[in-house]
């Protein structure tokens, strides 16, 4: 299954990077296996941001780590797009602050670009927005970017039904997705999940198992769908996915995994079947 992201047709399941790069990362070894075996399973689409870091010196830890699991790959990935964010800031401490000024959202992709080792980034997100900056001056600066041919695709992450209709306008009908928290615990994106659905831009819900430390749990905490899973003989996790992309045709989940199994558990979520009944009960399940 294939979704599209402006001109590009990518997985219509991603890889999210971070759990390899925050708290409780694993050693490079297994993180490597693990984007390795994205891939393996048809994974063409990579989530990442400059963000995705622990220490203060490490600024784009998981940009570098995914471009050299990229390069030391065995296989064909020049139809891999790699999806980074800026304008989120990590300072080392715990804390997370943002900066959406222009010019410091111009110099963030220009390294980013320079880290994944590409002279044009396939899709560049701002990662949230900045209260003390205008939004539009900050989303004006992808619309810069694009015309510099420093970044292919543009998209917004953590916005809302106003401010993706104020991106869409500020980059002239550019804007290609938008990377939104959702999933069975979290669901107040859904007002921009339909918005997007109705635009047709790619919406891509982050954290959509419910997080690193619930998803593992996801089974106990929503009964609903772990009943699916007893009765379709799969996952609870591959019941989420799958339900998620059937919400909408423009939905790309972007699960974080740290561990090989877990991506390729992920993966077969494309091939679940489930019913109109089956999403009824699901959508309204708490």
């Amino acid at each position: 299954m294939q979704r599209n992201l402006g001109q590009r047709s990518v997985s219509a399941i991603g890889l999210g990077g971070m759990p390899m790069s925050i708290e409780g990362r694993p050693d490079e070894q297994r993180s490597v296996a693990t984007i390795h075996a994205a891939l393996d399973a048809g994974i063409t689409l990579i989530d990442t941001a400059d963000a995705y870091h622990l220490h203060a010196g490490e600024v784009g830890h998981n940009e570098e780590l995914i471009a050299r699991a990229l390069r030391s790959y065995g296989g064909d990935t020049s139809e891999v797009l790699v999806a980074t964010k800026g304008g989120h800031l990590r300072p080392g401490d715990g804390r997370w602050t943002q900066d959406g000024r222009p010019e410091y959202l111009k110099e963030a992709a220009k390294a980013s670009a320079k880290r994944l080792g590409v002279e044009s980034i396939g899709l560049y997100q701002f990662h949230r927005p900045d209260p003390t900056v205008p939004y539009a001056e900050s989303v004006g600066a992808l619309r810069d970017l694009l015309d510099e041919g420093v970044i292919q695709l543009a998209g917004i992450s953590n916005a809302s039904v106003a401010q993706i209709d104020e991106a869409l306008e500020v980059l002239d009908g550019e804007l290609v997705s938008v990377q939104n928290q959702f999933s069975p615990a979290h669901r107040s994106s859904l007002p921009e999940l339909k918005h997007c659905a109705k635009l047709g831009i790619a919406f891509l819900p982050w954290s959509p198992l419910g997080g690193i430390r619930n998803a593992a749990a996801l089974g106990d905490r929503h009964g609903a769908f772990a009943a699916l899973a007893a009765k379709h003989g799969v996952s609870p996790q591959q019941i989420t996915l799958a339900w998620e992309l059937r919400l909408a045709p423009v939905v790309i989940p972007i699960p974080g995994s740290s561990r090989p199994e877990s991506i390729e558990d992920s993966a077969h979520a494309v091939d679940l079947v489930l019913t109109a009944d089956e999403m009824t009960l699901l959508s309204q399940a708490d």
